[in-house]
C-alpha cells in the first residue's frame, strides 16, 4: 500500500472510500496543520511553475487559492481581510501588472 503523509482536500476520504480500497487518515493538531499547508503551498507552487499549458496553470492557481483560504484561516483572519491587505499594498506600491523588472538602483 502506498505511504503519501501529506495534507489532502477534505473530500478525498470520501472519493478513496467509493473505490473499495483501504486507506488511514488521522486529524492533524494545529502546529502540524500549519505546516503541512505550508508544504502544501510550495508543492503547488512547483506544480504550477511546471505547469505545461494554461489549462494546467489554471488548476494549480486554484489549488494555491484555496491553500491560501486555509492559511489566512490558521492566521486568525479572513479572505475578505487578506484582499483588503492585498489591495491596499497595491493602492500604496502597485501591482505587477506593468511587468516592470528592476535591474539595479544606485547605492548612495
Amino acid at each position: 500500500m502506498p505511504i503519501y503523509n501529506k495534507l489532502v482536500r477534505d473530500a478525498i476520504p470520501e472519493v478513496i472510500e467509493k473505490t473499495g480500497k483501504e486507506f488511514s487518515t488521522r486529524i492533524l493538531g494545529e502546529v502540524e496543520y500549519e505546516a503541512e499547508v505550508k508544504k502544501k503551498l510550495s508543492e503547488e507552487l512547483e506544480e504550477y511553475k511546471e505547469a505545461a499549458t494554461n489549462e494546467e496553470a489554471i488548476e494549480e492557481l486554484a489549488d494555491i487559492l484555496e491553500l491560501l483560504h486555509a492559511a489566512t484561516k490558521i492566521h486568525g483572519s479572513s479572505f475578505e481581510e487578506l484582499e483588503g491587505v492585498r489591495q491596499a499594498k497595491a493602492e500604496k506600491r502597485g501591482g505587477f501588472e506593468k511587468r516592470i523588472f528592476l535591474i539595479e538602483v544606485e547605492d548612495d
